[in-house]
């Protein structure tokens, strides 16, 4: 039995309160991988563009 059959046979036996508690974390956990990936994207990009927001004409950028 996958890992997902024996998850749906334990949240079919929840009542339903508690079984929507169940969604909303998996929910939670899907949505701190998506940020966990940007966040990464965001990191990979900052290095090449330091030196476009670097540059002297941008200084007035760096108090805002």
């Amino acid at each position: 039995m996958s890992i997902a059959e024996l998850v749906y046979e334990q949240v079919k036996a929840l009542p339903e309160p508690v079984a929507r508690e169940v969604l909303d974390f998996i929910g939670y956990l899907r949505e701190r991988g998506e940020r966990r990936e940007w966040r990464d994207l965001v990191n990979a990009q900052s290095g090449s563009l330091a030196p476009v927001w670097d540059g002297d004409e941008n200084k007035v950028w760096d108090n805002v």
